[in-house]
Order: C-alpha cells, then structure tokens, then sequence
C-alpha cells in the first residue's frame, strides 16, 4: 500500500511550496489529541530523516514517520472547498471513527 493524494491536494502543496519558497514535501503525521483519540498532523518538510517514509503522488513527495505509518496505510490526502471553508480532508481506510469536524479519528 501507499499514502496518496488527489490532483487538488498536490495543486494546493505545490503553490504553497513554492510561496514558501523551499521544501522537499509535506509530512503527514498523527499524534494523541482530539475528540477522537488521534489527530492529523500536516506540515512541510525541509530536511529528510533517516527514518522517514517518503511516498511520491501527483508530483508532491508525502514523507511519513514509521510511527504514523501504521495509522496511516493506505490514506488519500484531498483538499475540498464548501463555501466559504476550505481544507484538507483524509481519506483514511483504517480509521473506525471520526469526530464531526474530521480533525480526529480512532482505530
């Protein structure tokens, strides 16, 4: 399996990469918090470490810690617009619930 994300997802990355002005990605994380148990974590990425995962899709590198991995398998990464709000929305096959607000999951 792999972590993904949608031509949308990557289009938002991209120009958000390059207004930044540097970084190899976006590092896709979980940690304990949220209503739910766990909660999503997004951020760039300048530097690999040892231990990272990196996964390529629509030309965005998503670089993952073999701790969230786990929780992760198999997850698309989507950005959705519905008036006035906008964000980033995960598509993840091993999560059992989800708060209402989609921030935080259980498995």
């Amino acid at each position: 399996m792999s972590i993904s994300m949608t031509p949308k997802a990557a289009q938002h990355i991209k120009r958000s990469l390059e207004a930044r002005g540097k970084g190899v990605g976006i590092r896709l994380g979980v940690h304990t918090s949220g209503c739910s148990g766990m909660a999503y974590a997004l951020e760039f990425v300048d530097d690999l470490a040892p231990e990272d995962q990196v996964f390529e899709s629509e030309g965005i590198k998503i670089i993952i810690d073999p701790k969230s991995l786990v929780y992760l398998e198999g997850t698309e990464l989507d950005f959705t617009r519905e008036g006035l709000n906008e964000g980033f929305k995960f598509n993840n096959p091993n999560a059992r619930t989800e708060c209402g607000c989609g921030e935080s999951f259980s498995v």
